[in-house]
């Protein structure tokens, strides 16, 4: 059994906390040991956009996904929705040292359509929705799309499902009670996409002011990505010479990521932190999302709220509340008022024991 002291987020109260057999609470434990006596608890980060199980060449072994997972723990990111994965990373979620992970399966795409090995290419658009009723039943209750990518006949993104299609895979998924995100970059797959009642967008680079605002109606949520976009889509553009449109699209939708999350978050849409780890980017890099969002437009308690109580909530695990399980990072200075002090925690907290 554990004591803790400090203040609480994101009520930013003093509170004594307790932790006993893994789980929090705000009732006096005798015999407990003290571990901190001042400081600031934060619900553990998440990390919404990860892939624990892919590395630079494809899917990794299970050992190797085990020391990304340990990496991404390290930097306080203690839940995970893996956002598609081409390997089975269950052995993960059996390990109490590592993070929570929220399995999404295999992305769904088309032959030629998606970076080789990763996805699940179908021979038919017309079989997305069986696929997905597949992965729904194999996941953790989210499905992810490839809902654009380079269409060399035409040199240029373009989308790689029909709007029927979309729309009827999108509602057996929520039939079968799981969410559906998708993959997408550029402007022309968006339509479809929001149309069939797509639950998250990934990167959504390719946003206007009238989507943005369907987002807000909708309430779907956007995972922007951008420590990925903003280090990665120059050299993306400078590797596709045999396809100047594309480049020179890859190039404005760069220019323009800024600008565009804080459109959608000025327009209420709700925004979450996703570091896409796994292949050009390396685990661990989740402050580095936040303080992204933050250099965005968000405030910096809501940047910290987009990877901690806001994302737990949205995937339906809780934060610092009587009962929920003890995962936690314990500061010695306010992250609100500076998102560096999460790089410097004095203790990180995962299923109610010091793991770093």
């Amino acid at each position: 059994m554990v004591h803790l002291h400090g203040v609480v987020l994101p009520e930013g109260r003093q509170r004594d906390v307790w932790i006993s057999e893994g789980r929090i609470g705000f009732e006096r434990t005798e015999d407990a040991e003290t571990l901190v006596r001042d400081g600031f608890l934060v619900p553990g980060l998440v990390d919404a956009h990860c892939h624990p199980g892919l590395g630079a060449g494809g899917a990794v072994s299970v050992a190797e996904a085990e020391e990304q997972a340990r990496t991404d723990r390290d930097a306080g990111t203690l839940l995970i929705r893996d956002c598609g994965v081409p390997m089975d990373n269950r052995p993960l979620q059996q390990r109490a040292d590592l993070p929570r992970i929220i399995r999404c399966g295999r992305h769904l795409s088309l032959p030629k359509r998606y970076i080789p090995g990763l996805g699940l290419d179908l021979e038919h658009p017309d079989q997305l929705p069986e696929a997905v009723a597949e992965q729904a039943a194999d996941g953790d209750g989210w499905v992810k799309l490839v809902g654009d990518w380079i269409d060399r006949s035409v040199g240029d993104l373009a989308p790689l499902w029909p709007d029927e299609v979309l729309a009827e895979a999108v509602k057996v998924a929520h039939e079968a009670g799981a969410r559906v995100t998708a993959h997408v970059f550029g402007e022309e797959a968006l339509p479809g996409l929001v149309g069939a009642g797509i639950d998250c967008l990934e990167h959504g680079t390719g946003l206007g002011e009238d989507l943005i605002a369907e987002l807000a109606r909708r309430g779907v949520a956007l995972v922007p990505t951008l420590v990925n976009v903003l280090e990665n889509f120059p050299d993306i553009a400078d590797q596709a010479g045999k396809y100047p449109s594309y480049a020179a699209h890859m190039r404005a939708l760069h220019a323009g990521a800024r600008d565009t999350v804080a459109a959608a978050h000025a327009a209420g849409v709700p925004i979450y932190a996703g570091s896409d780890a796994g292949g050009l980017v390396a685990h661990g890099r989740v402050v580095d999302e936040i303080e992204a969002l933050h250099r965005a437009g968000l405030t910096a308690e809501q940047a910290l709220g987009a990877a901690s109580w806001a994302a737990r909530e949205w995937l339906g695990h809780p934060s610092l509340t009587a009962g929920a399980p003890a995962d936690l990072l314990v500061l010695d200075e306010d992250p609100r008022e500076n998102l560096a002090a999460l790089r410097r925690p004095k203790a990180v907290i995962l299923r109610g024991r010091v793991v770093g």
